[in-house]
């Protein structure tokens, strides 16, 4: 399969306190960018970002949506919920903040690195978020 002018669109349901399938659309992602021949270290950077975001929006969200764009010369991925959204994202972005309830961090989960890796490894973050509304977070990932 090659990358043309045209992208591929893929979407996925996330869903919410599920941990068993959570980071499947990443998985996924991770696998169609690999046959499309898209090299390792943007594969790696967009993997995990997107497996950040995926699990936030599992542990804090009740799951949403997950949307993906994949152009010749960038990935786009807008992962949608309608969670409580987050009121304080320069807090929520500090390395070791996290609002992850007990239950999950004893599974491994929600250890205040969420969103600063998907910084790291995004070529570019979007967050926008309501309280009471929810998150649209968006990473641009230039292949």
């Amino acid at each position: 399969m090659l990358l043309t002018d045209s992208f591929l669109e893929l979407n996925y349901d996330i869903p919410a306190n599920d941990f068993l399938h959570a980071g499947e659309a990443s998985s996924a992602v991770k696998k169609m960018l690999n046959q499309l021949g898209v090299a390792p270290e943007k594969v790696k950077k967009t993997a995990i970002s997107m497996y950040e975001a995926e699990i936030n929006a599992v542990i804090h969200a009740n799951g949403g949506v997950a949307h993906i764009e994949i152009w010749r010369d960038k990935v786009i991925i807008k992962i949608c919920d309608k969670g409580p959204g987050i009121p304080d994202v320069e807090l929520a972005m500090q390395e070791g903040y996290t609002t992850a309830p007990d239950r999950v961090r004893d599974m491994g989960f929600g250890a205040g690195m969420g969103l600063p890796n998907i910084k790291r490894y995004a070529d570019r973050l979007e967050i926008d978020t309501e309280v009471g509304k929810g998150t649209v977070v968006t990473i641009t990932v230039y292949l």
